[in-house]
């Protein structure tokens, strides 16, 4: 019980770190279903990225492991018009990094 505490208390720590970097729009740590842990945004987006992400982690994760057994993914990035997506997925999370898709637009 010590120890959850302490690993919750470094993601959150962890999280609002990522959130002061600049073009960073929101942080969310998500299981693997896509249920919210931890989050900078909105319950509604939170929950939207969280489904949505999930999915196209899982999938890209099975690409990768189909390509070679013996690889696995450590970063997806996607890119739109006017977002960035940086998701890290593991064993039993995932990390998503929304960022501003217009480096040169300041929040």
């Amino acid at each position: 019980l010590l120890q959850e505490k302490r690993m919750t208390s470094e993601m959150k720590e962890t999280i609002q770190r990522i959130q002061t970097h600049e073009n960073v729009d929101g942080v969310m740590l998500i299981n693997n279903e896509g249920i919210p842990l931890e989050t900078t945004m909105d319950h509604d987006t939170t929950v939207q990225y969280g489904g949505l992400v999930s999915q196209l982690s899982n999938k890209a994760q099975s690409i990768v492991k189909e390509m070679d057994q013996r690889n696995e993914l450590t970063c997806l990035r996607v890119q739109s018009s006017k977002h960035e997506l940086l998701i890290a997925p593991d064993d039993t999370y995932i990390l998503i990094v929304l960022q501003n898709g217009n480096k040169d637009e300041k929040k």
